[in-house]
């Protein structure tokens, strides 16, 4: 069984503070690439996720989700709304998101220079292909040990297992996981006690990446409105994902301020 990074006294985890029963992360950027590699360049258990608002509220209504989440090293707050409720919520102060396209391109610049081995789980067969060329192409030196895509349906306990030995087989201290919410999480959870590596779960990162998908532009997502550009870009999957999770999201945030406003004490995640 691996050792878990949070298992060492000399490791400080950043704190988390619950938004709707998720407790997210208050942290940034450089605290995880930071915490990421360290786990990373001497092989131990940790998962890393990144939360936009649709998987706080996908989360928030599943208990069982919920707990696997909750028992995550780091979930950190990868939506402007996310940030935001934990700043208006718990007094955060972050000045910005983590979010999981950037951070997978700040951990594969930190793995290139330090030599460590990622690999790559998730996207289509022709994400699988090019996306390790585009990181290559980006960070010159980046050792991708792995990288595949998965079949479309769920895996057999035969296949959760090849899929650690392949893991542990190719030397990867880092594996990127692009499978979406919650499927990405489920998978870690699967695995976090089975690999001596660091997931990171970055969700449509791959896509962005590997250039299938285009990224809202950075004004749209300093403002939080890069669920806009993506629901124009894909009507008919994702209208139901922002238009009504955000709208619960939402909600659900105004219920806690109102409720922590009676009983404050209750919200200090431990």
């Amino acid at each position: 069984m691996p050792n878990h990074f949070a298992d060492h006294e000399d490791r400080t985890l950043p704190p988390k503070r619950p938004v709707l029963g998720v407790n997210v992360s208050q942290t940034n950027y450089d605290e995880v690439v930071d915490l990421v590699l360290a786990a990373a360049q001497s092989h131990q258990s940790m998962v890393v996720s990144l939360f936009a608002a649709h998987a706080v509220v996908t989360s928030s209504r599943d208990p069982e989700l919920l707990a696997k989440v909750n028992n995550f090293e780091i979930v950190a707050p990868d939506g402007q709304p996310v940030r935001w409720a934990l700043n208006q919520l718990h007094g955060s102060a972050l000045e910005d998101r983590v979010y999981g396209p950037e951070l997978m391109l700040r951990s594969c610049a930190a793995a290139a220079q330090l030599g460590v081995g990622i690999y790559l789980y998730g996207g289509s067969p022709q994400v699988a292909t090019d996306l390790p060329v585009k990181l290559q192409e980006l960070f010159p030196g980046l050792e991708v040990v792995g990288s595949e895509s998965p079949p479309y349906r769920a895996l057999t306990a035969q296949e959760h297992a090849d899929f650690d030995t392949r893991v542990r087989e190719s030397g990867a201290a880092i594996v990127f996981i692009g499978l979406g919410c919650p499927k990405q999480d489920e998978f870690a959870h699967t695995h976090r006690d089975r690999i001596p590596a660091v997931q990171v779960c970055v969700g449509a990162a791959f896509d962005f990446h590997a250039g299938t998908k285009e990224m809202a532009p950075s004004w749209m997502q300093d403002r939080g409105l890069e669920w806009a550009f993506r629901l124009g870009k894909e009507p008919k999957r994702l209208w139901r994902r922002y238009l009504v999770t955000n709208t619960q999201f939402a909600v659900g945030v105004a219920r806690q301020r109102l409720t922590q406003r009676s009983a404050p004490d209750r919200f200090i995640a431990r």
